[in-house]
């Protein structure tokens, strides 16, 4: 995957709309009945940022950070504010936030992951410093972090059985989803830009 590992600056975003899209297929049967299935066991976000920009300043520094992605070429970390935490986002992160996984006595490795119910989302770009692990209820230090990937690798390999719980911040993996920016000049130093859109990437 093309991918930048810089975060788009959190001003740019300000004012920005987004969510969850799914991909549900409907078939309707001839007695009324529906048959429904989904192609995807994850939902992908969207994203629209630029529209609330008024500054040409904020503007041309959004435009650069298009250009230096290649429009839709490289992906990058977006801060999601409604999703950015392990933990509610008014909420303090904790190292028993999220369960990685149990022990079995040789695996060191865990992937954070991020839970919604019974939907278990990997998170591939965890803000680096701010990941708390846990082993047995028990915080350790003892572990490094690839933040590009999400994988945590411990020094021990945890007991059979020993639970291994995290808590991080993290970012989005988006890229642009136009290749194009669209900017109205309103007066000598104020203007207006037509909203850009972001879709989530996976690896």
């Amino acid at each position: 995957m093309a991918f930048h590992e810089v975060r788009l600056p959190a001003r740019l975003a300000f004012g920005s709309t987004g969510g969850v899209e799914r991909r549900t297929e409907i078939a309707t049967l001839a007695s009324g009945h529906e048959r429904r299935s989904t192609p995807w066991a994850l939902g992908r976000r969207r994203y629209l940022i630029g529209a609330n920009l008024r500054s040409l300043d904020d503007m041309a520094e959004l435009t650069a950070f298009f250009e230096a992605r290649r429009g839709r070429l490289y992906g990058f970390r977006f801060k999601d504010f409604a999703d950015f935490k392990s933990c509610a986002p008014g909420g303090t992160i904790a190292a028993t936030d999220q369960a990685l996984g149990v022990g079995d006595g040789t695996r060191t490795t865990f992937g954070l992951i991020k839970r919604y119910g019974d939907v278990e989302r990997p998170i591939a770009k965890p803000v680096e410093g701010s990941v708390r692990l846990a082993v047995g209820g028990v915080e350790t230090t003892y572990f490094t972090l690839d933040a590009t990937t999400g994988a945590a690798t411990l020094a021990v390999a945890p007991g059979a059985g020993v639970p291994v719980t995290a808590g991080f911040l993290f970012d989005t993996p988006v890229r642009f989803d136009s290749d194009r920016i669209e900017t109205t000049l309103e007066s000598f130093d104020a203007g207006r830009m037509a909203a850009v859109p972001l879709i989530e990437v996976r690896g």
